[in-house]
């Protein structure tokens, strides 16, 4: 066994850990906390217009005409927060429609379960349309064909290129005496229709 194939780190024995490791995996990979919170915030449109609360000696029924309407965007609020678990390429889709929902319970459902609804809701629907996977950089060999033999490979991680227009450009040595792997920093890139 080499360094190369060797763990990271490696999985302890112990079940309660592994399933811990492999559910922070799981969760690395959709957008989790915008799903939950969107649940959370559906539980109180959906269950003030049904609660009967009771303050002191007295009952206080929340129940209204627009019942149907809560129920349904309470639930509607649930399902999409579970979609955006299971499938992260709707997260967008979720998060709109989420948000949309909790603006819709203000006049519905008793100013969205009482305020606690909306925010989280807003919230929630913020999380999920700017969630986003990570891109794994992708490694680039930095030399021109027919230099391979004469001067090592230098390696260089692949970026997307900055939104001001600067590159990062390897430097080449005109000898092997020379610097080794210096960079040098190009301006910006002109674009079309720029005025010079």
């Amino acid at each position: 066994m080499t360094s190369a194939t060797a763990e990271a780190w490696p999985e302890p024995a112990d079940g309660f850990t592994r399933l811990r490791l492999r559910f922070r995996a799981w969760r690395r990979t959709r957008p989790f906390w915008g799903g939950l919170l969107a649940m959370i915030a559906g539980v109180p449109i959906l269950y003030f217009p049904y609660a009967h609360l009771t303050l002191g000696g007295l009952t206080v029924a929340m129940s209204t005409t627009a019942g149907a309407g809560s129920l349904i965007i309470g639930l509607l609020m649930m399902v999409l927060g579970v979609s955006a678990w299971f499938q992260p390429l709707v997260r967008v889709f979720c998060g709109v429609g989420v948000t949309i929902l909790a603006l819709i319970s203000i006049p519905v459902s008793n100013l969205g379960g009482f305020l606690m609804g909306l925010i989280l809701g807003l919230v929630a629907g913020g999380l999920l349309c700017s969630w986003a996977p990570l891109k794994e950089p992708a490694i680039v060999a930095a030399s021109e064909p027919g230099t391979a033999a004469e001067a090592p490979v230098a390696l260089t991680v692949a970026t997307e290129e900055d939104p001001v227009g600067y590159q990062v450009v390897p430097y080449q040595a005109e000898s092997p005496e020379a610097a080794p792997a210096q960079f040098e920093e190009t301006g910006p890139t002109p674009q079309q229709g720029d005025l010079r």
